[in-house]
């Protein structure tokens, strides 16, 4: 093992190969210099980004989500990405930027973020106009400000720091970004633009700038996310409503079919029932789990942000696990028969519950999808006509816990917050594992942003400690990759 330029740091971080320890490099100073006296113009362009109201959710910011996706590319082009252009959707515009290396050997590493954005208004509970950026004490507020365009934006800051600390007139990676306009609105396009441009985007590596670590003072990196695959369930039993006092009791009641099928969706464990559902799911190795276990986890203050009162899941794995590491099934609406004041003694003529299932690494959404439809008819009694109805899904991403890439980013972090970094994984869903489908590509996750900065809601923020944290670890991360990534068995 190699010392650092400072053998006198001598604070480890764990590495996800618990056989190694590396030190934490010390922070490099030309990078914090440069990036300190670039602070102010670097914040200054991105509030000019933030007030442009790139909502894509809402047809009438059609031309501003347009508009923000001209005015990145154009940035990318002064920040000295020699391509960078604006690729057209059936809906909103997506950017694409390259930097080529100068080193022909070099790995080549895709960023992805959005510049599109949730819909905001004063009148939502805003202290200030949310697309009017305001600076209070060391916070940052505007809509965007964490989701996504600051996320996005500290990689160009990081990039010219990285080239004025090394001497470099090219990034030591083949640098690509990937910058969506409609994450915000369920990315629609985007499996079809990543296939359609799937040569241009080739990448060793995908890194996901649209997510956030654990807390201010416990930096960590994201190894992995859940897919999801929905569905709606409509039973139909008589042509109508019938009168529960002449028919009832004699002929199936859909409601009461619906129900039964709800009720067996989980045995007393909390397991799902569905034959086939958890074929081929990846476990969770005893390495991962003590990651997991070394978070400062309070499950108190957890269910208390869960609006919750108690915890409930699969026996046998904790709270985080759960969220994380394990698939689920979950009963997101249901409904049938009279729901209005007092009461109408019918047998309704159908019910309907909608299901949606957060899959795990191994999961196949298509097989999940076989093994629900299989599960439901046989639920059903004779008599009532079942409907099952799947959007589409997306798939689950997770990255080996000893690829060179993850070890490359949890360096540069660890390096510029001088602290251990820790690793988690996302219980939602997103896009990122479409880029890992296409692309064949292992995804990463790099983002700086913390519970408390609100995304999706009033008076969203970003530490601009934390974004100058991000700007600072991309100054790392290309020379890291670069230098580990060829010696990668």
């Amino acid at each position: 093992m190699s010392q650092t330029p400072d053998s006198a740091v001598r604070t480890y971080i764990q590495t996800p190969d618990s056989a190694v320890r590396t030190y934490i490099q010390t922070p490099d100073s030309a990078v914090r210099t440069y990036i300190q006296q670039h602070r102010a113009a670097f914040l200054d362009d991105l509030a000019e980004w933030l007030r442009i109201p790139s909502v894509s959710a809402q047809p009438d910011h059609a031309a501003d989500v347009r508009r923000s996706a001209d005015w990145l590319a154009a940035q990318l082009k002064e920040t000295g990405f020699p391509t960078a252009e604006v690729w057209q959707t059936p809906g909103a515009p997506a950017v694409f930027a390259e930097w080529p290396s100068d080193d022909p050997q070099a790995p080549t590493v895709l960023v992805y973020g959005h510049h599109d954005v949730q819909p905001a208004a004063r009148e939502d509970g805003w202290d200030s106009e949310p697309f009017e950026p305001v600076v209070r004490g060391n916070r940052l507020c505007a809509r965007g400000a964490a989701d996504d365009k600051g996320q996005v934006f500290f990689h160009t800051l990081g990039v010219r720091a990285h080239l004025a600390a090394t001497g470099r007139t090219t990034p030591a990676v083949h640098l690509k970004l990937l910058i969506e306009g409609e994450e915000e609105s369920g990315s629609p396009h985007f499996r079809a633009l990543v296939e359609r441009h799937a040569e241009r985007l080739a990448a060793d590596a995908v890194i996901v700038s649209d997510t956030g670590m654990w807390s201010e003072d416990t930096p960590t990196v994201c190894t992995g996310m859940r897919g999801l695959a929905e569905c709606e369930i409509r039973l139909y039993g008589p042509d109508q409503d019938i009168h529960s006092g002449s028919f009832g009791g004699a002929v199936p009641n859909p409601a009461t079919a619906i129900a039964r099928l709800v009720a067996a969706l989980h045995d007393e464990h909390a397991r799902v029932t569905i034959p086939g559902f958890y074929d081929g799911v990846i476990e969770l190795s005893d390495q991962e789990r003590e990651l997991f276990a070394e978070l400062p986890f309070d499950e108190g203050q957890w269910l208390r942000a869960a609006k919750s009162h108690a915890t409930r899941g699969e026996a046998g794995y904790t709270t985080l696990e759960r969220v994380w590491a394990r698939p689920t099934a979950e009963v997101n609406g249901i409904g049938g028969g009279y729901q209005g004041p007092g009461s109408k003694t019918i047998v309704p003529s159908s019910a309907m519950v909608k299901l949606s299932f957060r899959l795990v690494a191994g999961q196949d959404p298509d097989h999940v999808e076989k093994a629900v439809r299989a599960w439901a008819e046989q639920q059903v009694p004779a008599g009532i006509r079942c409907e099952i109805t799947f959007t589409g899904a997306t798939r689950p991403c997770l990255t080996p816990l000893d690829h060179p890439a993850l070890k490359s980013v949890a360096r540069a972090m660890g390096r510029a917050f001088e602290k251990p970094v820790r690793f988690t994984r996302e219980g939602g869903s997103g896009p990122a594992a479409d880029l890992q489908d296409v692309l064949g590509a292992p995804v990463l996750f790099l983002g700086i942003s913390v519970p408390s900065d609100g995304w999706h809601a009033p008076n969203e923020k970003v530490e601009l400690d934390l974004l100058l944290k991000g700007v600072e670890t991309t100054a790392y991360l290309w020379g890291d990759l670069a230098e580990h990534w060829r010696h990668a068995p």
